[in-house]
């Protein structure tokens, strides 16, 4: 069980990118095509002018980054349920000033439209929101509980049920 979250974790950007497309896919826009295009031709530029190694650099490096890097914590913190009365925890540790803030992410779900720089201020002002709040100090410890942690997985994730007056009318 342990390898096989290991292996999860480790390729936790690639099902991060992948999973809004099966959620909700939508079809590609104008920009998404530039985008892949753009991406298409960048890529093998790469590897004519500096080889397949380059390449592979680039991609194994991308999933180093975005899995067992502490700072790739950030993914499981936010969006993985360790205790089932809180849905999403912020992260209050050094690594905030290098990540715009990320951590602030209870901050940011109750005012999106605050940057990410003042989301501090935004606990500093109401501390009663947010000071009986689970919160995480480590984004490598959440990585390490998440992998050693039975009971938290892939779906331990918060799903709320639409209300009936939300649904669409046919």
């Amino acid at each position: 069980m342990l390898s096989r979250k290991s292996i999860w974790v480790m390729l936790q950007l690639f099902f991060y990118a992948l999973r809004p497309l099966f959620i909700k896919p939508k079809p590609p826009g104008y920009w998404e095509f530039i985008n892949f295009s753009i991406q298409i031709a960048l890529d093998a530029a790469m590897v004519y002018f500096w080889g397949w190694r380059s390449f592979a650099y680039l991609i194994l490096s991308t999933f180093v980054g975005g899995g067992m890097h502490p700072m790739a914590g950030h993914f499981i913190s936010e969006h993985y349920v360790f205790k089932p009365e809180q849905e999403t925890y912020s992260y209050y540790g050094p690594l905030n000033f290098l990540t715009w803030h990320v951590g602030y992410h209870n901050e940011h779900h109750d005012f999106p439209r605050i940057p990410g720089i003042k989301l501090q201020k935004v606990k500093d002002i109401a501390p009663e929101y947010y000071e009986g709040l689970e919160s995480y100090e480590s984004w490598s410890q959440v990585i390490y509980m998440y992998i050693m942690d039975r009971t938290v997985g892939p779906f331990s994730r918060m799903k709320r049920k639409v209300p009936a007056t939300a649904k669409k009318s046919e």
